[in-house]
């Protein structure tokens, strides 16, 4: 009974190594590891943006200028606004870049990273109550985070964008693109119209499905400049040129409906839906056409479920309870009801920048 779970505990590391070497020991290996450090910069900076941003807003408002909703761009005038901006795109170049060396299995969950940093930086930069059931929600995404990188697959050896665009010929991916589109059309002309303004889940899946096939083309992307970097020239090659082609298109529409979900239900509850879908339609995506699991011990995998479900469990928590009354028993109420706590409604979250910064305005008015 003992023997097939201690099979699936790790050996400890061996003694006597650099940081770098640990790091290296821990992902498995040096390009996991490149590709876990730019995942996890890239939430830091994201999640440092969020407040950035929101501290520009407050400040263009302070000044006199109209709120971003209602309909007002003084924030434009605003440097601290800019250098949140700034800061976003950096760090949505690193979460770009990081794909090319780790696998989406292992760079995509680690997005739990920066709602956990928005959080923490909000309490410390913005004097925002952090809920203490938000605390352990931070503690389990750090967990989930940790287990997922030390149990990350290893990424198959590619040696030309030619096979990125084979991989992607395979006739059960093809399948997988088929049903996205198709299921997506059917939410577009069918559920949305319908229930788009009642069901969150409407839109974050269209947003989602569509996400995990732009992360596909983006790994194949970044693979091409990771080897044209190396000295082959992949860049120019027409299977590049649609991969980008076809990330501009998955782009515009997943922002498109982002945006729909944003303006119509609370931005908590989209974050952490959005996570939990994005996520598993990604890793599906990622498994179909780059077979990250084929290669894998069943302990591995294992590990890397627990490790999904771990995150997801610390991203509902943190969201779920960042609007709740405080303490444990409100915080799980929060929780366990799918009705938003009414205990404390003078609480704003974290990324509701537009509502504070129009509340400052009318009381200043």
């Amino acid at each position: 009974g003992m023997a097939p779970l201690a099979a699936m505990i790790p050996p400890p590391p061996p003694a006597h190594l650099s940081m770098r070497a640990e790091i290296e020991w821990l992902a498995g290996s040096a390009d996991n590891a490149r590709g876990v450090a730019l995942a996890l910069s890239s939430s830091l900076f994201i999640g440092a943006s969020f407040i950035i941003k929101k501290k520009g807003l407050l400040m263009s408002v302070e000044k006199g200028g109209s709120s971003a909703s209602a309909g007002g761009f003084s924030y434009l005038r605003q440097p601290v606004w800019w250098l949140g901006m700034l800061t976003m795109i950096g760090g949505e170049s690193a979460n770009f870049i990081a794909y090319a060396y780790a696998p989406a299995i292992l760079v995509t969950p680690l997005g739990a990273a920066t709602i956990a940093a928005s959080a923490v930086f909000a309490r410390f930069f913005l004097g925002e109550d952090m809920h203490i059931c938000g605390i352990a929600g931070i503690l389990l995404c750090t967990v989930g985070t940790v287990v997922l990188v030390r149990f990350a697959p290893e990424e198959a050896p590619v040696t030309s964008v030619e096979e990125v665009w084979s991989m992607a010929m395979q006739p059960v991916f093809r399948a997988y693109v088929c049903f996205v589109l198709s299921f997506t059309l059917a939410l577009v002309y069918g559920a949305a119209p319908k229930y788009g303004k009642t069901h969150v889940v409407v839109y974050v899946a269209i947003c989602s499905m569509i996400g995990s096939l732009s992360v596909m083309a983006l790994r194949g992307i970044g693979i091409a400049a990771k080897l044209t970097m190396r000295g082959s020239d992949q860049l120019r090659k027409r299977e590049t040129l649609f991969f980008i082609l076809w990330v501009g298109c998955c782009i515009a529409t997943q922002m498109n409906y982002l945006n729909k979900a944003l303006d119509t239900f609370n931005t908590t509850m989209v974050s952490s839906v959005y996570y939990v879908f994005f996520t598993v339609c990604t890793v599906t995506a990622s498994m179909i056409m780059y077979k990250d699991w084929e290669n894998q011990t069943p302990g591995s995998i294992f590990w890397q479920v627990v490790a999904l479900l771990v995150n997801v469990a610390g991203v509902h928590i943190l969201s779920g309870t960042r609007d709740s009354a405080p303490g444990c028993r409100a915080g799980l109420r929060a929780l366990l009801s799918r009705r938003k706590s009414e205990e404390k409604p003078e609480y704003t979250h974290l990324c509701a920048c537009d509502d504070d910064a129009e509340q400052q305005q009318q009381q200043q008015q």
